[in-house]
């Protein structure tokens, strides 16, 4: 009898083993892009977007993310706000945050807009996630004042928050005809690409801090 029972006792452990063979894989970081059509692709496919090419990207150097596209054409920095609570997905471990475009356009107060986009940093600090803020400048027609005050907003907000700060999201891109598409306020593929080549320390830094947190 106990040679049997010690038979079955093998067997048994023969069959659990193999389920204990290696620890479980970590799920890949996932960074949400909140941000308006410079984030969501306004005239691009969806493979030619910013999130699209900063995952190909982060892919090609060996990082395994996912960036979910949460950009919304038009949306200013109150309509991010607004949209936060459903944009922000439950698995995120990170934020690029890139709003404040259409604010400038509008020429909306930059006390407004930089309200705004504290409130969203606010919020997404609370879920304990790292930021990065990507910045952005107003058009030279709305005066030396404006242009000032506006620009002021990202660095005021980083140093406030310890945010990540990416100076200008245009970087790379502005001002080149063949980067650009034809309303020159939107980058075609290739300028997006380039905007990737230079954002990609940063959203490096960004992930390593999302590592850290976990």
């Amino acid at each position: 009898m106990k040679c049997r029972a010690l038979a079955a006792i093998l067997a048994v452990g023969l069959l659990v083993v193999p389920l204990h063979r290696g620890a479980a894989e970590p799920e890949a970081p996932v960074i949400v892009a909140l941000g308006d059509s410079l984030t969501a692709g306004l005239g691009l496919r969806q493979d030619q977007t910013f999130p699209a090419q900063l995952e190909a990207a982060l892919k090609a150097r060996g990082i395994e993310a996912r960036v979910v596209n949460a950009g919304v054409s038009g949306d200013t920095a109150a309509a991010g706000l607004a949209r936060l609570d459903w944009a922000l997905t439950e698995d995120a471990s990170a934020v690029i945050i890139e709003l404040g475009a259409n604010d400038a356009l509008q020429g909306l107060p930059p006390e407004g807009t930089k309200d705004a986009l504290a409130a969203i940093v606010e919020k997404v600090q609370a879920k304990g996630l790292p930021i990065l803020l990507a910045g952005m400048e107003a058009p030279r027609n709305l005066g030396k004042d404006y242009s000032e005050a506006f620009g002021a907003i990202y660095p005021d907000l980083a140093t406030r928050y310890g945010l990540i700060l990416y100076p200008f999201f245009l970087d790379g891109a502005a001002l080149n005809d063949g980067l650009m598409q034809k309303d020159g306020l939107h980058p075609n593929a290739e300028g997006v690409a380039a905007i990737v080549e230079k954002i990609l320390p940063k959203v490096e830094e960004l992930l390593a801090q999302a590592g850290n947190a976990q």
